[in-house]
């Protein structure tokens, strides 16, 4: 194998490992943004797990980023703006990321 050939597969693990983290950190995002969500929506602790799933799914079932702040901000309406879940879809993937990057 040439030089060339091992730099590639560096980059190319550099690359899966780089998207590795951003789905998890994505994932991570979106379940802390959905329990946020459901506690101002006063769901209860089983409701709450249940809107966490619902969240997710969304973010599955149509994985354009915005999906998630379609469905949050459809459920909250008047309780916040979408400016606010913009705010704490950035904190919490930051959080996820930092997280992540400690390996908790």
């Amino acid at each position: 194998m040439t030089t060339f050939d091992q730099r590639e597969k560096g980059f190319e693990s550099m690359f899966v490992r780089s998207e590795e983290m951003t789905f998890k950190a994505i994932a991570r995002r979106d379940r802390a943004l959905a329990r946020w969500a459901g506690q101002l929506l006063g769901k209860s602790d089983e409701e709450l797990a249940d809107y966490v799933v619902e969240v997710v799914r969304a973010d599955i079932d149509d994985p354009r980023h915005l999906a998630v702040l379609l469905k949050i901000r459809e459920d909250l309406g008047d309780l916040t703006t979408e400016e606010q879940i913009k705010e704490k879809m950035v904190e919490f993937f930051a959080s996820a990321k930092a997280d992540l990057a400690a390996g908790t």
